[in-house]
């Protein structure tokens, strides 16, 4: 439908050390979320602290990581569970999708984590994944478990700034994961990973439901669309786990940049940090690796919220 557009190889910005390795071991979450393939560590999760400090989350192995602009990393918090999508709050906790404990709050600076919510209608969630905050402190996160076509009951969830209470906004779903909302609130971008697509959720009288959902853009090969963020114009950054690439599109959907990587085929989330927000920071997992590219629009501000 589009010709192919320009391409560009991104940079290693850190490769996690040896020494945080866990080789020649395993976890039930590596056994299932790769078929027993070996995970001495896998990323996912990038976000930056106040102090330009990039955290990415280690989920077979319960920590996160702490790096710093120069690249050197750091053991920044270890707990008992499975953190996958994370954000920062103002109070500098970390508010974590985690895919055995639900939602959790992590505090490094006292090394404690809290449940949040690990529950819905007195059910288990399935296996909770990742999260974006809106400029009004409402907080939207992803229960994807092992959705898929075979069984489609992935859903998505919010809670309204200042309130304890938790809304399902939409279910049904084959593997719901990244999400990011545009730039007026008025849709949500939900990366769907097993239909291998980046669905369009509009948002209506001020956000109270979703209506009309539709595929935004359909990817082919790789396993599907992962993490995603978006820039000041509105264009989508897609994270193409399985296929080795990151994807900008414009905000008609159009693909403006391919991004590729040295090695790896695991390209699992992205952030905007660096100076001006004019750096795309991504996760590649199966090697463990961060890489950075300079991206042509600086990114969104990242809107922090109350707990």
């Amino acid at each position: 439908m589009f010709a192919a557009p320009p391409a560009v190889t991104a940079e290693v910005f850190c490769r996690i050390p040896d020494k945080f390795r866990r080789f020649d071991e395993t976890t039930e979450w590596a056994q299932v979320q790769l078929h027993g393939a070996a995970a001495p560590v896998f990323l996912e999760g990038p976000v930056f602290d106040a102090d330009g400090n990039l955290w990415v989350t280690d989920i077979p192995w319960g920590r996160m990581f702490k790096i710093a602009p120069n690249g050197s990393c750091e053991v920044g918090f270890e707990y008992d569970g499975q953190p996958n999508g994370m954000k920062f709050l103002n109070d500098g906790r970390l508010l974590v999708a985690d895919h055995h404990k639900g939602m959790v709050i992590c505090d490094p600076k006292t090394g404690k984590s809290e449940p949040w919510f690990d529950r819905y209608l007195l059910e288990p969630f399935l296996g909770c994944n990742d999260l974006t905050i809106a400029k009004n402190g409402d907080i939207w996160f992803t229960d994807q478990g092992q959705s898929g076509w075979h069984n489609p009951n992935g859903r998505l969830f919010r809670v309204r700034a200042g309130s304890d209470r938790l809304e399902l906004m939409l279910d049904g779903i084959p593997s719901p994961n990244g999400l990011v909302l545009n730039k007026a609130e008025t849709a949500l971008y939900l990366a769907v990973t097993r239909a291998n697509a980046v669905w369009r959720c509009p948002l209506v009288n001020d956000g109270e439901v979703i209506s009309k959902v539709g595929t935004y853009i359909q990817l082919s090969g790789g396993s599907g669309p992962d993490g995603l963020t978006i820039d000041a114009n509105d264009n989508l950054v897609v994270c193409h786990v399985g296929f080795g690439a990151v994807w900008l599109f414009s905000d008609r959907g159009e693909p403006m940049l391919r991004i590729d990587v040295p090695e790896g085929r695991y390209t699992t989330n992205a952030a905007y940090g660096g100076p001006d927000n004019r750096w795309l920071y991504f996760t590649e997992s199966s090697t463990g690796t961060v890489y950075k590219v300079e991206m042509p629009v600086p990114g969104r501000e990242i809107y922090p919220a109350s707990i």
